[in-house]
């Protein structure tokens, strides 16, 4: 691991090898919410469960079969509805899995929840079992490669977003009548990337339920209108180079594309609303194939997205490659390799509380950033992977 290269350095432990026994190459890994088991996905076409013990996983794993080719992305659903997995993959399929043996070590917050899921071999899917799992759901409209899930905030409800090569988003909804409705959103025409939901909290709400409680002479506005309301947004982005935003229209009972982000001149690869709790500024971060990571800002619900471009010339191992990147290409090439990345940059994430963003890339390195108190964008972290 590199020496951080800022004073908002940020300390860890060092990276834990962990053998997972998948027979291909490894595309996603995600910890449920409480740590407490990793979910792994590969393109041996399996999914792999550990339990998580002092932070390490157990040397024994459950493993999902179900996909018929190579799996992209593994998201947990929040333990609000138990413990539920999805899975994506290039077969153009979604499954969804249930553990009927409970929370395994999750704590007691899950089961005392209703399970809305019901039993094992729920919405006519053929059981197919592992230790306590079993699949509840396949959602098999998409006619492409799967490349993407992700589980709206909690406080909506049991939905899925899927983004798919066909170019749509599909919005799986689980009704309390124990069937699902699926909205589809016509997205990219040459393809989707990646998707990410919005906070549920509409942006401000947190500013005007102050104001509210100043009095009733306390200015109204747009924000403080819609307050109390949970907002359905998510972000999609695509082989066009955009990245779009859908909100939810209650009139047209549909996903309306509300914003078109330009700025990246290749695939956009991925992309992430940053957690908020109602404050009025809205972050979101997009990496691409053109190797650059831009942060998106809203300063209020009705101004415009504003964009700026991470430099990873800050970063002593960016130095070196922008600095290889200008000798390779001369002087014409160095003017624009600042805010360039050694190679295509693949995934980016934000922390729970929203305010660092990890980065990682096809040179095997992962950075974690932050914004300082002048509104730059400083890398505090560097490891390899």
């Amino acid at each position: 691991m590199t020496q951080p290269s800022a004073s908002l350095s940020l300390s860890a432990e060092k990276p834990k090898n962990i053998e997972t026994q998948h027979e291909d190459m490894i595309h996603d890994a995600q910890l449920d919410f409480y740590g407490k088991r990793l979910a792994t996905c590969s393109s041996d076409r399996t999914v792999k469960v550990f339990d998580v013990v002092n932070g390490t996983p157990s040397t024994t794993g459950e493993t999902l079969v179900g996909h018929q080719g190579p799996v992209w992305q593994v998201a947990w659903a929040h333990p609000t509805f138990g413990p539920i997995l999805a899975s994506c993959s290039y077969d153009g399929k979604v499954i969804i899995w249930k553990d009927s043996n409970g929370a395994g070590g999750q704590g007691s917050a899950a089961q005392s929840h209703s399970n809305p899921y019901g039993g094992s071999g729920a919405y006519g899917a053929p059981p197919s079992s592992a230790g306590g799992w079993s699949k509840i759901k396949e959602h098999a409209l998409h006619t492409a490669s799967v490349n993407s899930i992700a589980w709206a905030p909690h406080e909506l409800g049991s939905v899925l977003a899927c983004a798919s090569s066909d170019g749509n988003v599909s919005v799986l909804t689980f009704n309390n009548d124990g069937t699902w409705a699926v909205d589809i959103v016509s997205a990219h025409p040459v393809g989707c990337n990646a998707v990410s939901w919005a906070p549920a909290t509409y942006p401000g709400s947190l500013i005007s339920a102050q104001t509210s409680a100043a009095g009733p002479g306390a200015a109204q506005g747009q924000a403080g209108d819609e307050g109390g309301k949970l907002i359905k947004r998510f972000a999609s982005a695509g082989c066009d180079n955009t990245v779009k935003i859908w909100q939810f229209n209650d009139e047209a009972n549909r996903y309306v594309e509300v914003e078109s982000l330009e700025g990246h001149t290749d695939w956009v690869r991925d992309v992430a609303f940053a957690p908020n709790i109602g404050l009025p500024k809205s972050y979101l971060a997009s990496a691409s194939q053109d190797r650059t990571v831009l942060i998106w800002t809203q300063d209020s619900p009705t101004s415009a997205w504003t964009k700026t471009a991470l430099n990873p010339a800050s970063t002593s191992a960016g130095a070196a490659a922008v600095a290889g990147t200008a000798a390779s290409t001369g002087a014409a090439g160095a003017g624009g390799a600042s805010n360039k990345f050694p190679d295509t940059v693949w995934r980016v994430s934000w922390s729970v509380s929203g305010n660092v963003l990890a980065v990682s890339g096809g040179d095997g390195k992962i950075t974690l950033w932050k914004e300082n108190l002048k509104g730059a964008w400083e890398c505090v972290s560097e490891m390899d992977s």
